[in-house]
């Protein structure tokens, strides 16, 4: 029998999460498929209760039966949640050499960041040698209108270059770009000469680059930035920096077998 942690009492939404758990672990531990009878019994309720609870997971796609009233197995659903989570520990393993490339040829902060659900967040990181660097946060998402990762993610994401009005657009800094028109325009450059730029646009003292890493069919899969103080990352050493992290996104598309879409200059 598949060992589950037993909840505290008294948190029924947590005893139904539980439960569902536990019964797809049930399922995954079994050679063959289980009926509610012996579902309910592993999982020590009346088989009523596990009807319904096996019910709930097959309409959900988490399990599923070869024919009407039979016994359950897992779902298909499980393979495409898998992939997705498979997916971002690829990205992940296969971008480390690239952000630690970044990180040695150029001296600054190299990050990760994988889009998903409309925005942008940071994955990983690998901090430069400089004596004073721009040390990443894990997790935290770009917000979109006033960092590099998040131009990125606009220029070549779902919206294609567009700039809708639901987005917000809050100064969070003096240079932070907050008219509509002007970050379009600006979103359409990056979007045609393929990578990005904030300057102290979300934090005082802070500079970045951006580049896109593609997947199958152009998909924007990943983001590849460069960070740094911006007493030390000015416009001429922004142009130093960008050819090493243009050339680690081109790897890390060559690595995922992607393709640069063809509307990128």
């Amino acid at each position: 029998m598949a060992m589950a942690r037993k909840p505290a009492a008294g948190q029924r939404t947590t005893d139904s999460i539980s439960r569902a758990i536990a019964a797809i672990d049930e399922l995954a531990a079994s050679d063959t498929p289980l009926g509610v009878n012996e579902l309910g019994r592993r999982l020590g309720v009346s088989a009523s209760t596990a009807s319904r609870l096996m019910a709930t997971l097959e309409a959900g796609g988490l399990v599923q039966r070869s024919s009407e009233g039979g016994p359950y197995r897992l779902g298909l659903r499980l393979l495409a949640l898998a992939d997705h989570v498979l997916a971002d520990l690829d990205v992940r393993q296969l971008a480390r050499p690239q952000l630690e490339a970044v990180a040695a040829e150029t001296g600054e902060t190299a990050t990760l960041s994988v889009p998903g659900g409309g925005e942008v967040v940071t994955a990983d990181f690998v901090a430069g040698r400089s004596s004073v660097v721009s040390m990443a946060r894990l997790g935290r998402p770009s917000t979109l209108h006033a960092t590099a990762a998040g131009k990125v993610m606009l220029a070549f994401g779902p919206g294609d270059g567009e700039v809708g009005e639901e987005l917000p657009m809050e100064a969070l800094t003096e240079f932070t770009i907050t008219d509509r028109r002007a970050l379009l325009k600006q979103v359409r450059e990056v979007r045609r000469q393929g990578w990005a730029e904030a300057c102290e646009e979300r934090e005082l003292d802070l500079n970045a680059l951006a580049a896109p890493v593609f997947g199958h069919g152009g998909d924007l899969v990943a983001i590849l930035g460069v960070q740094g103080p911006a007493t030390r990352m000015g416009a001429d050493r922004r142009q130093e920096v960008l050819p090493s992290l243009l050339g680690a996104a081109r790897e890390l598309t060559r690595a995922f077998r992607g393709s640069a879409p063809a509307t990128q200059g």
